[in-house]
């Protein structure tokens, strides 16, 4: 009578089985698997590459670029920062030539500039693609909506744009978009929410600049 197999002998069978299946499999898909690892290999090293040699030298031509239409944003040179001349690239320009390789700002720089030239939709067009993590950026891109739209004499929309700056951000930078809001709604005949905007800057952001005028807001409208 033959012997029982012992549970060591047991487990190095199925082992054994376990190696033989995975050489049949290897022997049958070898030339699949390894073709697959290899076209992974060469697609992470065209990536590497990309990165190294096309994508850093166009971030470094486009933060250029942006340096130079921030120095003649800054002058208030609006037009020349949004269209640039033949020397160099405005906002414009760059978004066209590099996206945003040069930072997520020049959205938020091509709208200002659009809107101080009076150009509303344009400008509209330019926050709405602004996509950047910070919140107080995201609010002032918001609120550049709600600045156009009261240029379009679009005051409803101008008050949501006004209101969803605030909420987005929860510091005192949500007093002046408040306020904001308050005036429009003020403009639009609806004292009642002009009156609750100005209270919540007053209850909710004490410590405001625009908080310390806010008084003369109520009084002009419940007296």
């Amino acid at each position: 009578m033959a012997n029982k197999p012992t549970e060591q002998e047991i487990r190095q069978q199925n082992i054994a089985e376990a190696v033989s299946k995975s050489e049949l499999f290897f022997q049958k898909y070898g030339k699949i698997i390894y073709g697959c690892v290899a076209a992974v290999l060469l697609i992470a090293l065209a990536i590497l590459a990309y990165n190294r040699f096309v994508l850093q030298p166009k971030k470094a031509e486009a933060q250029e670029e942006m340096f130079r239409a921030e120095q003649k944003f800054a002058q208030g040179d609006y037009e020349l920062a949004l269209n640039g001349d033949d020397n160099n690239l405005g906002f414009e320009d760059i978004i066209a030539k590099y996206g945003t390789k040069g930072g997520e700002s020049v959205y938020l720089y091509a709208g200002a500039c659009a809107l101080q030239l009076g150009q509303f939709d344009k400008a509209i067009e330019y926050f709405k693609k602004y996509d950047g993590g910070d919140k107080i950026l995201l609010s002032r891109a918001q609120a550049g909506i709600g600045d156009a739209l009261v240029g379009l004499e679009d005051y409803k929309g101008a008050l949501a744009a006004y209101e969803k700056a605030a909420a987005t951000v929860d510091d005192l930078f949500a007093a002046g978009y408040l306020l904001k809001a308050g005036m429009v709604a003020e403009e639009m005949g609806d004292k009642d929410k002009a009156l609750s905007l100005y209270k919540e800057i007053k209850d909710q952001y004490p410590q405001a600049p625009e908080a310390m005028d806010i008084d003369k807001y109520i009084t002009r409208i419940e007296f």
